[in-house]
């Protein structure tokens, strides 16, 4: 079944209809990422990891070979510490029914995936997930590759196959929507401190402009 891609508001994120799948941010993938930062990486799917949590979104964590390849980076497994990843030896997530069996239990069709490398380790599920009727989306800025070329050529292929790059800023702008939203819009506030860089440094700086009391006359 070929992946029919939506269009308008259809085509946008929604938390009620998301899960996400985040692969391999294991010690050996960091040790030969090139395509980016590994620090980048790291709080990027550190802060999706935490905005997931905060909106319901399901998140199934997976690995492959832990026993050599190392365990899950501390900074997402500290975000569901009740869960243990899925280990595997298939190099494609998407062929392991410990993980496929999950999401298809779910019934959820709008599927997020990050992980370590981009063009074999996200590229393989997400083209197989996609041919198979899932709205698919990677978040490239949570993903990485062993070189900029290989990343590249991994987003230029899956966007063939119908898949949708996205950064992890705009999955949770996506999820919130409108910021009347007050129950999630609160916890947002503290993560964007924590993540988001410059953005969020002028949002506390803001606050404390805010709740800095005028000098009387």
């Amino acid at each position: 079944m070929s992946n029919i891609q939506k269009k308008g508001l259809e085509a946008l994120l929604r938390p009620e209809d998301s899960i996400v799948v985040l692969i391999d941010h294991q010690p050996f993938q960091f040790t030969n990422l090139n395509s980016h930062d590994p620090t980048m990486i790291i709080n990027n799917v550190a802060g999706l990891s935490k905005a997931a949590k905060i909106f319901n979104v399901p998140t199934i964590l997976t690995t492959v070979l832990e026993e050599r390849g190392g365990l899950i980076i501390k900074q997402i497994q500290d975000v569901f510490p009740e869960q243990k990843p899925i280990n595997r030896t298939w190099i494609n997530t998407w062929e392991d029914p410990a993980v496929t069996d999950v999401v298809a239990k779910s019934g959820r069709k709008q599927l997020i995936i990050a992980g370590l490398w981009t063009e074999i380790c996200v590229a393989m599920p997400a083209i197989q997930a996609a041919a198979e009727g899932y709205d698919v989306f990677v978040v490239t800025d949570a993903c990485g590759s062993s070189s900029l070329e290989g990343h590249d050529m991994a987003v230029r292929r899956m966007v063939q196959h119908g898949i949708t790059p996205i950064n992890w800023f705009a999955v949770l702008s996506e999820w919130q929507r409108d910021w009347a939203r007050l129950d999630t819009a609160a916890q947002l506030a503290g993560l964007m401190i924590e993540h988001c860089g410059a953005t969020g440094v002028a949002y506390a700086w803001e606050q404390q402009l805010l709740n800095t009391p005028i000098p009387e006359q």
